[in-house]
């Protein structure tokens, strides 16, 4: 859908967006649908450049309001959407423009605003964006006060022209930082899946180095004594077995602890995860530790449910709680995002699933406008021990997970 949107923007505007632009840095964001009219929108202020002069009775003024104009408007586009390289040249190409037109249309005040608006996004760091802004500003104050306008104009034109500058800077700020926050996250996940790893490694290895090399041993000995003492031969086999069965069951221990996720990282996740979109989370961990195998259900039904809240709510806040009683473990999410959210996505689906094979209930309530709630319950480890029905073969059954285990280790 985003490349769509952009191919589509590219073709309308006949030229490609440059990735270091303006928009080009937004179209890698979930935000660019949206932003993408960011540079047609703001032209509405241009209203200004031409009503101006109807308020101070200047004459002559239409036909060079024009022609500059007709240069604003290439300027303001490659500022938008050209390689940044170019945004410091358009900037002050546009302040030219407002120099140049301010003697015959106090309108050009509009393409200073412009151009501190832009001079905002240029500069490695905020601080030479400032300086920058200031210059322009004290320049064009200069040339109003020899015009002989007065100092209401200039000022109020001053105080403009560094609002609406400072108000950028601010938000360049702002996407350093959620930049900084994003980076901070994937690296922590990151380290997460590599120490997982690594964990994975260390665990099989310290389980079926020692167990596969007795067997290995004890096979080769049983075929030694095949022939000249066949009870000896089945001692070895027999103990073979056993072994081979005591690995089994210390790989079932790991593959669950692997296998398992943990409620409290989960919710610490989330929170970074939703802060770093702008969505203030509160949340109120369990009073009580819980089953290894309802934490991992718990676990795993928060995370789709935050990940949904990110990428779709567009929510401003977030709330978790887990309660215990009752026989039942419940989770809730709820959001006051748009809401009108489906239950039959694969996420969905999927959660309904796994929580359904443990006994449990999936429910959820979405009115469009109003938020999304969503609740999951889970019986007691008695109450699933008594709808559970064992199955003599399991040994078979449970050595599918190892076979993923290893790939991944």
């Amino acid at each position: 859908m985003m490349v769509r949107d952009r191919n589509t923007l590219e073709r309308v505007m006949l030229f490609r967006i440059a990735p270091d632009s303006i928009i080009g840095k937004r179209c890698a964001s979930a935000t660019f649908p949206r932003a993408r009219w960011i540079p047609l929108a703001m032209l509405v202020w241009t209203f200004w450049i031409f009503a101006d002069p109807s308020f101070t009775n200047q004459q002559n003024w239409l036909w060079a309001t024009l022609g500059t104009f007709a240069v604003f408007l290439p300027l303001y586009f490659l500022a938008y959407y050209g390689p940044g390289r170019y945004l410091l040249l358009c900037a002050l190409g546009i302040a030219a423009l407002g120099c140049v037109l301010t003697p015959i249309n106090v309108g050009g005040l509009g393409y200073l605003i412009y151009a501190c608006a832009f001079l905002a996004s240029t500069g490695a760091d905020l601080r030479t964006a400032m300086q920058r802004m200031v210059l322009l500003n004290l320049l064009y104050a200069l040339e109003c006060w020899l015009l002989g306008f007065p100092w209401v104009y200039i000022a109020s034109g001053v105080m403009m022209g560094m609002a609406i500058g400072v108000m950028n800077v601010l938000f360049r700020r702002n996407q350093q930082h959620d930049a900084e926050l994003r980076l901070s996250h994937e690296e922590v996940r990151r380290l997460a899946a590599t120490a997982e790893r690594e964990r994975i490694g260390r665990d099989l290895h310290d389980l079926l180095g020692h167990t596969l090399s007795l067997v290995a041993v004890k096979s080769e000995l049983a075929g030694k004594l095949l022939e000249r003492d066949p009870l000896g031969a089945r001692r070895e086999i027999a103990e073979v077995e056993r072994v081979a069965r005591e690995a089994l069951s210390q790989v079932r221990s790991a593959v669950t602890g692997i296998r398992a996720a943990c409620l409290a990282a989960e919710l610490a996740s989330a929170r970074l995860l939703l802060e770093s979109a702008g969505v203030a989370f509160e949340y109120r961990p369990p009073a009580q530790e819980l089953p290894v195998e309802i934490e991992t259900a718990l676990a795993l039904a928060l995370r789709e449910a935050v990940t949904n809240i990110q990428r779709h709510a567009q929510a401003t806040r977030a709330e978790v709680s887990v309660e215990c009683g009752d026989g039942r473990a419940i989770l809730r999410v709820s959001d006051n995002g748009r809401g009108g959210v489906g239950s039959h996505g694969n996420g969905l689906t999927g959660m309904r699933e796994r929580i359904e094979a443990l006994g449990g209930t999936l429910a959820i309530r979405s009115e469009r406008g109003h938020g999304t709630e969503l609740t999951v319950a889970l019986p007691s480890p008695a109450a699933q021990a008594a709808r559970r029905v064992k199955d003599p073969d399991s040994d078979i059954v449970q050595e599918a997970p190892l076979a993923g285990v290893l790939r991944h280790a």
